[in-house]
């Protein structure tokens, strides 16, 4: 397997709507600005992945092959992944593994999505439809028709981790990330709450989604797009000595997704009270970079929900299972603490927009990385029923 960079990054601004772009448009926004990062043209793009999660989204099936030629891709290769709320995660990996490879020099990497473009006239709102297209996801013959959804799902896992262990992910502790998230997201120019800032008092007080979970410790819909370069290391060598912005190398990549029916026994069912994707990804991912989590520097996890980033702390190793309290309580994940938590805002203040959110954690890392002069970096990507799939890679910056 080759070296693999990014070279370059580009971003639109997310937002609740974008009432004047086309999910087209949105993408050809965030590619431009990766090809102008990169100092590149895209004819010297070879490949490219899409990151899309739903069609019903975007009102097309097969939405990626309307944008093959708007963003400089046409008569190349162009692979559409959609892999639930890790759709980002798992576009990167695709991408990744097309220059790993030896296959390409230099591959695109594209997310986006335009949800609220639903609506539902008879709530004369985006949001019950939504909710809906989501439900789709899950098995249709016994759980959709029961009210299965994005929200319930997650607070699954979160309610069946705090009867495993009574006490862990209190509300104080959860509600002080939240806060902490609300102040990081000042400092990204493209996050969707970037002048909401909540303080831990407002998400104790905020109203039930479904319990366990509050408002304010939720994800927001998202419309956006974000585009990653990556290339072998003798095509990155060769750009950085045209930008003499120094490449950011993927040393570990990997995947694990769990079984979809839940059980006790891990090795053939889902267990409720765990997100063992995590674990295993983030094992592997170290494993191949020849690091430990004590090495990471700078983090940007999924945090479509609080108690469910607690929890993917907690199976990362950062903390025991069942001590994810810790994280806050000795002040780890803090400010001034050991490790930076998702300081683009994370999915929960930056914005969730499914196909590219994890790539907005690629670009934030990156960001990090090189403002700060740190060496070793971490992203994440979860998704799809009980927050099964899991996609984590090691990002790091060589002198």
């Amino acid at each position: 397997m080759r070296d693999v960079a990014i070279v370059g990054a580009g971003m639109t601004p997310c937002r609740s709507r974008w009432i004047e772009k086309t999910f087209w448009e949105l993408a050809q926004m965030a590619v431009a600005e990766s090809v102008r990062d990169a100092g590149i043209h895209i004819d010297e793009v070879e490949a490219g992945v899409a990151g899309i999660y739903n069609d019903i989204f975007e009102f097309q099936a097969i939405p990626e092959s309307g944008l093959q030629g708007i963003i400089g891709m046409q008569n190349k290769p162009l692979l559409r992944v959609s892999n639930g709320g890790a759709t980002g995660g798992y576009a990167m990996l695709a991408a990744h593994q097309m220059v790993a490879s030896g296959q390409h020099d230099l591959a695109l990497c594209v997310g986006v999505e335009k949800a609220l473009d639903c609506y539902d006239f008879e709530a004369e709102s985006p949001t019950p439809a939504v909710v809906q297209t989501i439900g789709y996801s899950w098995d249709p013959w016994f759980e959709r028709p029961l009210g299965a959804h994005a929200t319930e799902s997650y607070a699954e896992v979160v309610q069946a981790y705090m009867d495993e262990h009574p006490g862990d992910l209190a509300p104080l502790a959860r509600a002080r990330i939240a806060e902490m998230l609300s102040t990081y997201a000042r400092n990204n120019p493209y996050a969707q709450r970037k002048n909401e800032q909540v303080t831990a008092q407002q998400v104790l007080q905020s109203r039930y989604v479904v319990y366990p979970i509050r408002a304010l410790e939720t994800c927001v819909y998202t419309e956006g797009a974000c585009a990653l370069l990556m290339a072998s290391g003798d095509k990155a060598r060769e750009i950085q000595k045209r930008t003499g912005q120094g490449p950011i190398w993927i040393t570990g990549a990997a995947a694990a997704n769990e079984p979809y029916f839940v059980g006790s026994d891990i090795s053939r069912y889902k267990v409720l009270h765990r997100i063992y994707s995590d674990e295993l990804a983030t094992r592997k991912a170290l494993e191949q970079a020849r690091l430990r989590i004590e090495d990471i520097q700078v983090m940007e996890l999924h945090d479509a929900f609080i108690p469910q980033l607690m929890i993917t702390l907690a199976e990362m190793g950062v903390v025991p299972l069942g001590r994810a309290n810790d994280l806050v309580e000795e002040g780890l994940i803090m400010p001034g603490g050991k490790y930076l938590l998702n300081p683009s805002g994370g999915l929960t203040f930056g914005g969730h927009f499914v196909g590219g959110s994890n790539m907005m954690s690629a670009w934030s890392v990156r960001r990090e990385l090189l403002a700060r002069n740190l060496e070793h970096g971490l992203i994440h990507g979860t998704g799809a029923s009980l927050s099964m799939y899991a996609v984590v890679m090691i990002l790091e910056r060589r002198n």
